[in-house]
């Protein structure tokens, strides 16, 4: 597409459809993450447009010099449980707060799956859409790593460990310690079977979790069991029901969030188990919801809206020139209410 000694001619969507054998209809679908094209099409012609160095008319003015103003965030979530889940919402609302001091403004986007989200990276990657892009709920080699990683990508913060961020700006928070704080309390507490109600096993931060959560048991000499969920309350519901059911109940629960917990607390009650004096529950992340269950939630406590700041603040530290680092959150601690108490099974009798 060169032009040797005269001006460069910007690369149009006709010469994308040429190179990939395609209409232009199916090259503006595909660009545009509309439906009407297959997937290998679509990933076809992402890849011809990156690279031809295709971008729109707005993308070549931000790639002269002007910016977006505009940062960008993808969930890979179902958009139902994000009205139910807070830490999203207190996530952004940090995120705003930051964002504002700079007349930003966030570009959120929620699709249905991975390979939705990296499609969605690549595209505003091309059409330099953001100025600067935020990666949560990291997976262990994430292919958006990657991506963010090569040449011509836009200035990235990675929400999550160091170690999976591979080079990129990361902010994370020491769940480890969290987690080990929680099963420690409740040992002192005497509980032997202590059972963690955990999210999706291919998140780094739940194999954090995971790992720390059964060494400490180990350790103390407790009963660790894992069993796993997808965030959701009914997921929640269900394994509670099933743990508390089987021949050998916990006396402690353990969730990965808080809505889990009061789906557990509303299982517990259910089946006629009482919380804290049969049964003993710890949540994360601690929302408003645990402040307004009877009894109120112990939960493993962080400042969200405070980390959703932190992070705004190292991704313009990235788009100001600054060089990758990698930074701590605060560690989340241990907020005990009623739903927790010495286990009954270590009661004199």
């Amino acid at each position: 597409m060169s032009n040797p000694g005269g001006p460069q001619r910007r690369v149009t969507i006709a010469d994308i459809a040429e190179r990939a054998g395609v209409s232009i209809g199916a090259v503006s679908f595909a660009l545009n993450g509309r439906p009407g094209v297959s997937e290998a099409t679509r990933d076809r012609v992402l890849g011809i447009a990156e690279e031809l160095g295709w971008a729109p008319a707005s993308a070549a003015r931000s790639l002269a010099g002007a910016t977006t103003e505009t940062v960008g965030l993808v969930l890979a979530r179902d958009p139902r449980n994000l009205g139910v889940e807070s830490f999203y919402m207190r996530f952004i609302a940090g995120l705003e707060a930051e964002l504002v001091k700079r007349s930003f403004g966030l570009l959120l986007q929620v699709v249905p799956d991975a390979a939705a989200e990296l499609r969605t990276l690549k595209k505003w990657r091309a059409s330099r859409a953001v100025d600067g892009i935020l990666l949560v709920d990291l997976t262990v080699g994430d292919p958006r790593v990657a991506v963010s990683r090569e040449p011509g990508a836009l200035p990235t913060v990675v929400v999550g460990d160091h170690r999976v961020a591979n080079g990129l700006t990361s902010v994370s928070t020491d769940d480890g310690t969290a987690m080990r704080q929680a099963v420690r309390r409740l040992a002192e507490l005497g509980h032997h079977r202590i059972t963690r109600v955990a999210g999706l096993e291919t998140l780094a931060h739940t194999q954090d979790r995971d790992a720390a959560f059964i060494a400490e048991c180990v350790t103390l000499g407790r009963e660790p069991t894992v069993v796993r969920t997808d965030y959701t309350l009914e997921s929640g519901a269900r394994v509670t029901r099933q743990a508390l059911r089987s021949t050998r109940p916990p006396t402690a629960l353990l969730y990965d969030n808080d809505v889990m917990a009061v789906a557990g607390l509303s299982v517990a009650l259910e089946l006629g188990i009482r919380v804290p004096e049969q049964l003993s529950i710890i949540a994360w992340d601690d929302s408003v919801l645990c402040e307004h269950t009877f009894p109120k939630l112990s939960s493993l406590s962080r400042d969200v809206v405070g980390l959703g700041s932190h992070v705004a603040r190292r991704l313009f530290e990235l788009i100001d020139g600054a060089a990758p680092a990698a930074y701590f959150d605060a560690t989340p601690t241990l907020i005990e209410r009623g739903s927790t108490a010495v286990a009954a099974e270590s009661l004199p009798v």
